[in-house]
């Protein structure tokens, strides 16, 4: 599967950014999916995942309560709804996915990558 993510951008503390990621090349319902983020300086961490479905989610902690994943697979496309945003969230976001087939949310372990899309918050 191709992945391409986009949506980021410049924002002030406290704003909001929608991102997404669309899919093409395979059955995007057949994949979990993810966001994951390196900030400047910092290795890449994991920020959200979602199952094939969209039935369950899961978040790190700092991103509690702000952002949403979600996904549409009729569109095959997955989201990411920012709010709240502070300066710490500043980075480069990507998408990924794996081949998944249970309800337990993956955090680890994907195989497929889009490129990097920019989020950059103010202060």
């Amino acid at each position: 599967v191709q992945l391409q993510a986009y949506g980021g951008g410049l924002v002030q503390t406290g704003g909001s950014l929608r991102l997404s990621c669309a899919a093409s090349g395979r059955t995007f319902s057949n994949y979990a999916m993810a966001w994951f983020r390196r900030a400047p300086g910092k290795e890449r961490e994991f920020v959200a995942a979602i199952t094939q479905t969209g039935s369950s989610t899961y978040y790190v902690d700092s991103v509690k309560g702000r952002f949403t994943i979600s996904r549409d697979n009729a569109r095959n496309t997955l989201y990411l709804q920012m709010n709240s945003l502070k300066p710490e969230d500043t980075a480069v976001y990507y998408c990924a996915g794996k081949i998944w087939n249970m309800e337990l949310v993956p955090t680890n372990k994907f195989d497929y990558w889009g490129q990097g899309t920019l989020v950059t918050v103010s202060s």
